[in-house]
């Protein structure tokens, strides 16, 4: 047995079978009959319909590795050169550098020629795996494969669920539970170490297997990158460190809560001012359609044009200021395509700034009923002029924030500026559009002042993604696609670097019967509230969903969580301060907190707000109690003051007092003690 050591990494070899190890961690295990790598030629068949994507590969061939040479090349690592067979010619070579419990593997040789490819990393059947970006259905990911292709996530996103059948079977929508707007070829370890692949292309992370885990990736990678901490926490900051960090929040986001409205000036105003002489803490309005509307048979649609609607919003740019003197801010909508009857579509098309379709045409894209051109971000010129529509029409007419919606819709068989294929820049193209968005603000002086919130994502998105929302969750209690899938949602996406998440109140999508009822708005609320943004959101079609100005009740109780929300101000400002300074996530699963606990590891229903707070959402109708898993400590109960000391406990849950404790020994008690004392528990 022969072994080359670099500090915390080793490998010890011998014939022709070796073992890397990372900080006492092993990262591969080659064997003859069970080599680490594989590469192989495939061939897809890709269809877009709105956004949904059907994918089949047909793996033409796929053979392993098996013979390899060690070679000794720097101080900081050494070379593996890996061959098919001992009579082949070297196939590819990997360079192993290691530095301060960073280990890269840099990939050379015939990466070019092969259009798949195959690692095993070695596992045991009692790790934990996390991450793959924004995760809706599982937040432990062991015993699951996940394709990593942005995407619309999909109705119900459950192939068991009636409300997915049906979304299928009208509009090839229903989704399963790996699709997401935001996926990352990054993965967590309980063992206490990431792994990151850079790559754009299409991927499948697989954790079926006891033995090993094996990441499918459709190119040679140029690198894989793992590194090791002490704890969770410090690999996640580790991770941020790399991929980039979200910075903290404008002063005003605290100011209440973010109140999703629409119908032009009178009815806005009609809304603040009922809100407000109620005694609502409304730090902002968002009207989405501040730029027009068009109706389709999916719902109230916006104009996909990125200018003031002077008829749908009379007077807007004096109302803008009168809002903001009396502390409400105005936000708006944007995304990155262009309605193709609309004016900025005429000027982006006479400068040649959309992407092309194989005959040199501008792609239109079929958003549902109408369709627009995909502004091609991969040209300069186009970049530019986008960020300059977000200043001038947006940013200088006087709008603190907006939803960047979309991203996840450009077509595999696209035409683009930079001539890399479609197919490789999909993934990445959400990063693009969250940078023009970044830059944009960011050369206007506005980072301190404006926020803009995005649904799609990908690697490097941390640093451009202001703020990420969980997409458009059906207005039920599925637990994929309803209430609940938000929670697994923000606990993924911050192990990755988005630690600034929260979702629409109340949900989106109203399709095949699916109606907002009133009970699911006010525990959507109650969960809001302990996140780090509360926003509204009137959903697709509003008329079929209960709204928070509905009835007195449900006004209410959206005044008495907003208090709740604006009262935690102090924490959250320090928990956004963190996340943006170290990269640990505002909302985190428990076993961040509690490594030592093993129950926390597959918990992904309920999650810490901070260090000292926990947070167990009721997400089941007509529920008044609820079991909670309290980790060995003192807590206090929020609402009632009774102290609890760890275990599985049952506590009352009626509406309008969610299941949270806080540590006894916080530093922040006499905060949370206020907001029990102002809001003495429901009777």
């Amino acid at each position: 047995m022969q072994t080359k050591q670099k500090q915390g990494l080793s490998i010890q070899y011998q014939g022709n079978t070796f073992e890397v190890v990372l900080d006492g961690r092993k990262i591969l295990e080659h064997t003859p009959t069970s080599p680490c790598l594989f590469v192989g030629q495939g061939e897809e068949k890709i269809e877009m319909y709105r956004g949904n994507y059907e994918i089949e590969d047909y793996v033409v061939e796929r053979f392993g590795l098996r013979s390899f040479e060690v070679i000794e090349e720097s101080a900081q690592g050494f070379r593996i050169d890996f061959k098919r067979t001992s009579m082949d010619s070297e196939t590819l070579s990997v360079a192993f550098s290691y530095e301060n419990q960073n280990l890269k593997l840099d990939f050379s040789g015939d990466r070019k020629v092969f259009n798949r490819f195959w690692v095993r990393i070695p596992a045991d059947s009692t790790e934990k795996v996390y991450g793959c970006g924004e995760q809706m259905s599982h937040l432990n990911l062991r015993g699951k494969h996940f394709p990593l292709w942005t995407s619309e996530p999909g109705v119900g996103r459950n192939k068991n669920t009636y409300t997915t059948f049906l979304a299928d079977l009208h509009d090839k929508a229903g989704g399963d539970y790996y699709h997401t707007n935001y996926p990352q070829p990054t993965f967590l370890s309980s063992k206490k170490y990431f792994c990151h692949v850079d790559t754009t292309a299409y991927a499948d992370f697989d954790f079926r297997k006891d033995h090993y885990h094996e990441l499918q990736v459709w190119e040679v990678p140029s690198q894989i990158m793992f590194e090791t901490g002490a704890s969770i926490k410090e690999v996640v900051s580790r991770l941020t460190h790399h991929l980039g960090r979200q910075p903290e929040l404008p002063e005003w986001t605290y100011d209440g809560i973010w109140l999703g409205m629409q119908g032009g000036t009178d009815e806005v105003q009609k809304k603040i001012d009922a809100a407000r002489d109620k005694g609502m803490k409304v730090g902002a309005v968002w009207a989405q359609d501040w730029q027009g509307k068009r109706v389709t048979s999916f719902g109230r649609r916006l104009n996909w044009n990125w200018q003031w609607d002077e008829n749908e919003y009379p007077e807007l740019d004096q109302k803008l200021k009168e809002w903001k003197e009396q502390g409400i801010r105005f936000l708006g909508y944007i995304n990155p395509y262009l309605i193709l009857d609309g004016a900025l579509y005429k000027e982006a098309a006479a400068n040649h700034y959309f992407v092309l379709n194989q005959q040199e045409d501008v792609y239109l894209v079929d958003f549902g009923e109408f369709d627009c051109g995909i502004v091609d971000l991969t040209n300069p010129a186009a970049f530019e002029w986008y960020k300059r529509v977000i200043q001038k029409y947006m940013i200088d007419f006087g709008l603190d924030g907006w939803m960047a919606d979309f991203g996840e819709y450009l077509p595999t068989d696209a035409k683009l500026h930079n001539g890399e294929p479609a197919m490789l820049m999909h993934n990445a193209w959400p990063m693009l559009w969250a940078k023009v968005n970044f830059e944009a603000v960011d050369e206007a002086g506005k980072t301190d002042d404006i926020v803009y919130f995005m649904r799609a994502g990908y690697t490097g998105s941390q640093k451009y993604c202001r703020l990420l929302w969980a997409g458009d969750q059906s207005v039920n209690w599925d637990l994929d696609d309803g209430i609940a899938s938000v929670i697994p949602a923000a606990l993924s996406a911050g192990l990755v670097g988005n630690g600034l998440h929260h979702s629409d109140i109340g949900g989106y999508t109203s399709l095949h019967g699916n109606k907002r009822s009133k009970e699911l708005l006010l525990r959507w609320v109650e969960l809001a509230a302990f996140t780090p943004v509360m926003r509204s959101h009137e959903g697709n079609r509003p008329t079929d969903s209960h709204q928070y100005d509905h009835d007195e009740d449900t006004m209410n109780a959206f005044i008495r969580m907003t208090d709740v929300h604006v009262t935690l101000t102090p924490y959250l400002k320090d928990l956004v301060k963190e996340n943006a300074e170290k990269g640990v996530p505002v909302q985190r699963p428990l076993f961040m907190e509690f490594e030592d606990d093993a129950q926390t590891y597959d918990l992904q229903y309920q999650y810490m707000l901070g260090d000292d707070v926990l947070v167990a959402p009721v997400y089941e109708e007509a529920a008044s109690q609820w079991n909670v898993y309290l980790p060995n400590e003192t807590w206090v109960h929020l609402w009632s003051g009774e102290e609890f000391v760890g275990g599985h406990v049952e506590v009352s849950a009626p509406i309008g007092q969610p299941p949270v404790f806080y540590k006894k020994e916080s530093a922040y008690s006499d905060l949370f003690e206020k907001i029990r004392e102002k809001h003495m528990p429901i009777k």
